[in-house]
């Protein structure tokens, strides 16, 4: 579904973000990547969206060069891709409920759509006792599900969660992480970069290892096996 063939990213300062990625994520997988900061996990997801651009290499998504498209078709690959981040991004005027329907509104969704998808993805995080409820008024996990119901209400085929644990604590943390696996079983692929290893025993499936730039281990623990890059 998306794969990078040996891509490498280079900044005018020198600074090299990622050198010779070679990497294939198939539909319906869940991946994490895991690694330092300054790992290049980041700059892995600002290639996909097309927030950057690789300074060889490329980035493909089902088989199209990513660098190709026209405006028109990056803003349609965009509405495939649901984004999570730190830092929530949630508006702060506006309830949990009107801060999903935002989001269903500028895709175009009928207030008819609205009515019904909201309180169903807000009750997929377990935050329908909240739907009325400001940001102000949330927990920093309950912030970060609202987050990642708002990214997936117009049912994207691939969910980006960069870092969406790093302000949490263990409890809200593992709700986040169910959550995301909750999300996976129902068709979407994930893809989860974290500097924090204990997230790998919490969720269990692929992990990819960077360290400067470089992918250095892709391990598929569901299977039992483990190559070094």
């Amino acid at each position: 579904m998306i794969k990078f063939a040996n891509v490498s990213k280079a900044y005018p300062n020198g600074a090299v973000a990622l050198e010779n990625v070679n990497l294939e994520i198939k539909k319906g997988e869940f991946v994490t990547i895991v690694g330092p900061s300054g790992a290049g996990k980041t700059t892995l997801n600002k290639l996909i969206l097309d927030e950057e651009e690789p300074t060889e290499g490329s980035v493909l998504f089902e088989n199209a060069d990513i660098a190709t498209f026209s405006r028109a078709q990056m803003t349609h690959l965009r509405r495939r891709i649901g984004t999570v981040f730190q830092e929530f991004r949630l508006l702060p005027n506006k309830t949990a409920y009107e801060n999903i329907a935002f989001a269903m509104e500028a895709s175009g969704k009928s207030d008819e759509e609205i009515v019904s998808d909201v309180p169903h993805v807000l009750q997929l995080v377990d935050l329908q006792d909240r739907m009325f409820h400001f940001p102000s008024q949330l927990s920093g996990g309950e912030k970060q599900r609202l987050a990642i119901a708002r990214a997936i209400i117009n049912q994207p085929e691939v969910l980006i969660a960069d870092e969406p644990t790093g302000n949490l604590d263990a409890r809200s943390t593992n709700e986040v992480i169910e959550i995301l696996k909750k999300i996976n079983d129902l068709g979407t692929t994930v893809i989860l970069t974290t500097h924090d290893p204990q997230l790998i025993k919490a969720v269990g499936q692929r992990i990819i290892t960077m360290e400067r730039g470089r992918v250095v281990a892709d391990e598929q623990k569901a299977h039992g096996k483990h190559n070094a890059v």
